[in-house]
């Protein structure tokens, strides 16, 4: 049976959500306690200043901007905090504002969904709201993960387990999906 349009976007995008937390949970693991907060030079972000960043985003985008919760973002705040939390207390935060922002995208309505509002100066659709977060999110994972493999000089292991190498197969048709069925009966 196949999907609608939105309930497969909306299952994509919270997968690619819980993916980039299990990555940030693994690379955040590998490190001390105080080197969340260590600034490795002065055009980068401290690790914690980045999931502050992340739970930023993805408030003003998804639990603000498609929730219609208030916009309490305070962004420089993000960048300026020097300490104040541990890597626990990070994570549960991430693990958090994730959860907050999975409910509000599997409650969307296709309508919401393709409905224009304006988030941080800019006009996206529900799914522009979407997709931004989740690139953002995905971005500021990619730099966590290279800021870690820094500070550890090994590989993080995401995907230990897996074959990678597994090649394609072609897409299914919606015939495929009705001799599968039928192969059941």
């Amino acid at each position: 049976m196949q999907s609608s349009w939105h309930e497969d976007f909306k299952e994509n995008a919270i997968f690619r959500l819980d993916e980039n937390v299990r990555m940030i949970s693994i690379a955040l693991s590998k490190i001390s306690e105080d080197e969340i907060w260590i600034k490795q030079n002065q055009a980068l972000n401290t690790l914690g200043n980045q999931l502050l960043h992340i739970c930023g985003n993805l408030t003003q985008y998804i639990i603000s901007g498609l929730g219609g919760k208030p916009d309490e973002r305070d962004r420089e705040l993000e960048f300026s905090t020097e300490d104040g939390y541990t890597r626990d207390e990070l994570l549960q935060k991430l693990l958090l504002t994730v959860q907050s922002a999975t409910i509000i995208i599997e409650d969307a309505l296709p309508e919401n969904l393709l409905n224009k509002r304006q988030v941080q100066g800019f006009n996206y659709s529900g799914i522009g709201l979407v997709l931004h977060a989740v690139e953002h999110f995905s971005f500021h994972t990619g730099q966590v993960a290279s800021q870690v493999k820094l500070i550890i000089d090994e590989p993080l292991g995401f995907y230990v387990g897996y074959d990678l190498n597994v090649h394609n197969e072609g897409p299914k048709s919606s015939q495929d999906d009705v001799d599968d069925i039928e192969d059941l009966s």
